[in-house]
């Protein structure tokens, strides 16, 4: 989800996720044998056996078998097995053994519903929100919180040994002096005291209340039996289920997203539909800045004109006091892209304002912005420790969207230079420095691969040299960049630890060593998980 760039919302991924998610399937689990039930002779056994000889498994779909589940997949899919054979089941928590039902097969792994529980985890606890099982919004809400931080942190290590085939150090092992080491700044003490205990992963950090901390709400609009309605897509699918309610929205995100389906319903605005490419209304967006209280709606329309406007206005300014901005986005490609690239302000300002730490920022309408105020400054602050900032320090920030590191790393440096490919986000940073009074900032639209080695050229030397990509992970042009300026330390900020850990093998073999790797949970009961990094020169 980042910068500009598609990283998708909670519960949807890009391509590079998609990939990484093929290769553990194919790798994932152990051997575990799953007492299969006697479904075959019921429904012509000899010729479903003979399908199964043919296709050489040991499952065909519509069999119910007992499995034990031996892990989670990247998706928080229980994973099980079957005679060997590895199946997928959403629902089912490592260390259960659960009645599932095939539902789909392929060559290495197949998929499966859950039934019923023969033995449950102790770390399986009831949903709380009443959609749970139709949203593909959250994934791990049966898990307990302490277990999500707990799997998060091992997905973690599992890709960094599986994919970067780096070495990590047991849990909790030389914490303490690398902890004290990487606040000190000190890489050369650092690099000794790690030895050959391999990189260290510290425990997740998580929040002290996990639920209604997303600033950001974009709602699919569509129509079911006639009525408008907005909320999320069903597990995969474009099915929009209806949503009064999310727990892990603000609650003012949530009154905002009623009254408007509420108001469209009232004047007769037609739903966008997605198969025929009419109707007008797709998405309703709302942001909310939890330090100002100040909230942002965007109207995400199929055409410029929109009905009975000024009624619309006059009626979210009356029952929603405190939205300061309302916007619309003009969107008429059959896309199942958001935005489109017009956006003009029907009503009060084109910005909201909020702080990260004591950074101010101005948030428009398209701008990327992290949607947990709370945990992005837990993930910036880990940055700057682990750039080891004394105020003396260049500092590159490779992907820097709207500014949000750059300018909290240049609280504590002499010089920040930012990049980033969409002029958009460039002109939005450049604002942001300005609005702060930091003049020893400077941003530059453009790939990262090509502007950092102009800068080179023209003298500029890095000391530190901070990436926060996409989920596909570091362009290798620019991953050569790094090697070639050999900034003293990089810090990587991941939202993919599959990508993460393929660009960290590259690091390493290029004269670099990961030292400590710090998960972040950004976004509580879904299966995503962020990384801040800390590599040294060797």
């Amino acid at each position: 989800m980042k910068k500009h760039r598609s990283k998708g919302t909670i519960g949807r991924k890009g391509s590079a996720g998609s990939a990484s998610g093929q290769a553990g399937r194919e790798e994932s689990g152990s051997s575990s044998k799953g007492s299969r039930l006697g479904n075959a002779g019921k429904s012509g056994g000899i010729g479903k056996q003979q399908a199964r000889e043919i296709a050489g498994l040991p499952v065909s779909k519509n069999d119910e078998v007992v499995i034990d589940i031996i892990g989670m997949n990247h998706d928080g899919e229980g994973v099980g097995r079957a005679d060997g054979y590895t199946l997928f089941v959403p629902g089912a928590l490592p260390g259960e053994k659960a009645l599932v039902k095939v539902l789909k097969t392929k060559k290495q792994y197949g998929y499966a519903k859950l039934l019923e529980l023969r033995e449950a985890s102790r770390d399986r606890v009831a949903a709380p929100c009443s959609i749970y099982d139709k949203c593909g919004g959250c994934q791990l809400q049966h898990l307990s919180y302490a277990g999500q931080l707990a799997w998060k942190r091992q997905h973690v290590v599992d890709a960094l040994e599986r994919i970067g085939k780096l070495r990590v150090a047991a849990e909790g092992e030389a914490g303490k002096v690398l902890g004290s080491d990487v606040a000190s700044g000190d890489g050369g003490t650092l690099g000794a005291a790690r030895g050959g205990e391999g990189v260290v992963v510290l425990p997740t950090l998580g929040m002290t209340e996990p639920w209604r901390y997303r600033n950001k709400a974009q709602v699919p609009v569509g129509v079911t039996d006639g009525a408008l309605v907005g909320g999320f897509y069903a597990r995969g699918s474009h099915r929009i289920v209806d949503m009064e309610t999310c727990l892990i929205q603000h609650e003012h995100n949530d009154d905002v997203v009623v009254r408007v389906k509420a108001i469209g319903r009232e004047l007769g605005i037609p739903a966008y539909n997605e198969e025929t490419g009419r109707g007008l209304l797709r998405h309703v967006v709302v942001k909310k800045a939890f330090r100002t209280g100040e909230m942002m709606l965007v109207l995400v329309t199929n055409g410029k004109d929109i009905p009975h406007v000024e009624a619309w206005i006059s009626l979210i300014r009356e029952q929603l006091p405190q939205v300061v901005s309302i916007c619309q986005n003009i969107n008429t490609k059959q896309t199942n892209v958001i935005f489109g690239d017009e956006t003009r302000v029907l009503w009060g300002r084109d910005v909201i304002y909020d702080y990260i730490g004591d950074v101010q920022f101005a948030i428009s309408a398209r701008s990327f912005y992290q949607v947990n105020p709370v945990q992005t400054e837990v993930l910036y602050s880990k940055t700057v420790e682990y750039a080891g900032l004394t105020g003396r320090e260049t500092v590159i920030d490779a992907y820097c969207g709207i500014g949000t590191i750059s300018l909290f790393l240049a609280q504590h440096s002499e010089r920040v230079y930012g990049v980033e490919i969409v002029k958009e986000a460039i002109d939005d940073a450049r604002s942001n420095a300005e609005l702060n009074g930091m003049k020893h900032v400077t941003f530059e639209v453009g790939a990262s691969e090509d502007v950092i080695p102009r800068w080179k050229e023209q003298g500029i030397k890095a000391d530190v040299i901070v990436v926060d990509p996409p989920r596909k992970g570091c362009d290798p042009r620019l991953l050569e960049t790094i090697l070639e300026m050999k900034p003293e330390r990089v810090v990587y900020v991941s939202c993919n630890p599959s990508t993460l850990a393929r660009d960290l093998r590259i690091l390493e073999d290029g004269g670099y060593r990961t030292v400590e790797v710090q998960p972040v949970d950004m976004f509580p009961h879904t299966s995503h998980v962020e990384c801040c990094v800390l590599l040294i020169k060797k």
